[in-house]
């Protein structure tokens, strides 16, 4: 009979809930080519800036969170904000990885939360919902334009 933990999570085989590091936006030249020619939307409690582009990693998307320092003083309270967005996407972003993996453009784009009070996990999570699948439809319209390199 096999022993099964009850602190172990079960988890399904093909999902992948996994933000490694190659997802996130680290490159200095990638980010301000992003805030200086990316288009923008928003979708409370996010302001989305995206910009198809040629990305350093060989990954279809990459991402970045924001959380302004003049409307949240405390690093700590930043830091909790920041942890609950990169969770909302972590658990939410397959749909949003599918579509992308089916358009051969690739995409970096960042998420500055623009509300000026802590919301809930539950308020960030609908938040980051709406915002990728808007963010999709965006990227269906503008499909058929050429990346900037």
């Amino acid at each position: 009979m096999p022993f099964f933990s009850p602190y172990k999570q079960h988890m399904m085989p093909h999902e992948s809930f996994t933000f490694p590091k190659n997802e996130r936006l680290c490159s200095h030249t990638v980010i301000e080519l992003l805030f200086a020619e990316g288009a923008s939307f928003v979708c409370y409690p996010f302001r989305v800036i995206y910009l198809p582009t040629q990305l350093p990693q060989d990954v279809q998307v990459q991402v970045m969170f924001s959380i302004s320092k003049k409307r949240f003083k405390r690093a700590m309270h930043r830091n909790l904000l920041k942890r609950k967005c990169r969770e909302a996407y972590r658990l939410n972003r397959k749909e949003f990885m599918e579509v992308q993996r089916q358009s051969d453009q690739q995409i970096a784009f960042a998420m500055v939360y623009i509300s000026s009070e802590q919301l809930s996990y539950s308020k960030i999570c609908k938040g980051m919902i709406k915002s990728l699948s808007k963010l999709n439809q965006q990227l269906q319209h503008t499909k058929g334009n050429d990346t900037i390199e």
